[in-house]
């Protein structure tokens, strides 16, 4: 059975088994588990909500990869990867969330056939679909093996995006700034927070022409007033209020694709703190932009956001940004550089990042943000195109 829509060409994904083989041989790896739902989509195109139970690519040297899971996912596997049936393989039902086997003694089994009893294998050892007891079945069953961390081997690979991937990315944008129109015309006090939310999915889910809207790896984040001091809440179903603040933190999402994008509306009279605090953080933003050059550092992006910052008084404790693109939930970043002051990264053309210099304040908090691709040169491209500002609605 062929797959029914493979997202990308044969040769991109031959492409990205070159650079993660280039970098398991640079390693000394024999073969390498892949337990990352992102990592494993980006190598085989492999496409569903089964990363709630174990699963996986093991990827070798010389030969295509295998993709393995619970039997029942492996008609899905049949359905989105690109390797032939012969490399898909399940496991039995009854080792799925069983007390009395685990699903990782059925891959030892495997890799064992594979004549992998002794090599260098590397695992995911910090990640979220790869648990500690995992490891110690698999280090258990397969003793004489080398069990190697792998961790972001895959990841590094994905830093820099193919023509076809930032095609992906612009039309999440263009998701992504329906989303942001539809907030703008919808947030007035006393509207419901649930009700607005609904609506960002509406929009999401429906997507712009050319694009449909794929489920984005996080859920819309939105705190008022106050409570937007802090960065990771949710919604209820209070209403939106006069005299407060609301960050919308969203991303248009298409085929696995994020571009996440984000702006603050203020219902009312902005207080004159908040102002100032608007305009340091505009200031730092285009400062920010012009820095991400190719032959820079990550960390020349933060350090020139920071310095408008520091003028106006605000000091910032976290990193303000990170590298984009394929994610599932729950988290949208792909875990490698970060936009710090300490992190000496040379940017390369095709990295794309979510340029995020949130304030999160005592009781306030204001996030204006752009996802941003470095270019062959000069100061990088924003996939967003709308107004960098609080919007102030009276």
């Amino acid at each position: 059975m062929s797959p029914i829509d493979l997202p990308f060409t044969p040769a991109e994904y031959q492409r990205r088994l070159a650079l993660t083989r280039a970098e398991m041989a640079a390693r000394g790896l024999d073969a390498l588990f892949v337990t990352d739902p992102s990592n494993q989509a980006w190598l085989t195109g492999y496409d569903g909500w089964s990363f709630y139970v174990h699963q996986g690519v093991i990827v070798l040297p010389d030969a295509d990869p295998i993709w393995w899971g619970r039997n029942q996912d492996t008609n899905g596997a049949l359905r989105t990867v690109w390797m032939e049936p012969e490399r898909i393989w399940g496991y039995a039902d009854n080792y799925v969330q069983s007390t009395d086997r685990h699903p990782m003694q059925e891959l030892a089994a495997r890799l064992a056939g594979l004549g992998l009893e002794q090599a260098r294998i590397g695992v995911e050892m910090d990640n979220y679909y790869f648990s500690a007891k995992a490891m110690e079945v698999l280090s258990e069953t397969l003793a004489q093996a080398s069990w190697i961390d792998a961790t972001a081997l895959v990841n590094w690979q994905r830093a820099v995006k193919s023509a076809e991937e930032i095609g992906f990315m612009r039309k999440a944008a263009r998701i992504s700034e329906k989303i942001v129109d539809g907030l703008l015309e919808r947030v007035e006090p006393g509207v419901p927070k649930n009700e607005v939310v609904a609506e960002i999915y509406r929009d999401s889910i429906r997507g712009v022409e050319g694009a449909w809207g794929d489920y984005p790896a996080i859920v819309p984040l939105l705190p008022s007033g106050p409570d937007a001091a802090a960065p990771h809440l949710t919604w209820d179903g209070r209403p939106f209020e006069t005299g407060h603040a609301t960050f919308f933190e969203i991303a248009g999402c298409y085929r696995r694709y994020h571009t996440p994008f984000c702006r603050t509306i203020f219902l009312g009279e902005p207080p004159d703190f908040l102002k100032r605090a608007e305009a340091a953080l505009i200031e730092g933003l285009e400062a920010g932009l012009d820095a991400a050059r190719p032959g820079n550092r990550a960390c020349d992006i933060a350090n020139a956001l920071a310095a408008p910052l520091e003028r106006a008084g605000i000091e910032r404790g976290a990193r303000c940004g990170y590298p984009i693109g394929l994610s599932y939930p729950p988290d949208w970043g792909e875990r490698t550089i970060s936009l710090r002051a300490e992190d000496e990264t040379v940017l390369e053309p095709g990295m794309t990042f979510h340029f995020m210099p949130g304030l999160w304040m005592l009781d306030w908090g204001l996030e204006i943000t752009e996802s941003i691709l470095i270019r062959d040169e000069g100061p990088a491209e924003t996939f967003c195109n709308r107004p960098r500002q609080m919007f102030v609605k009276r």
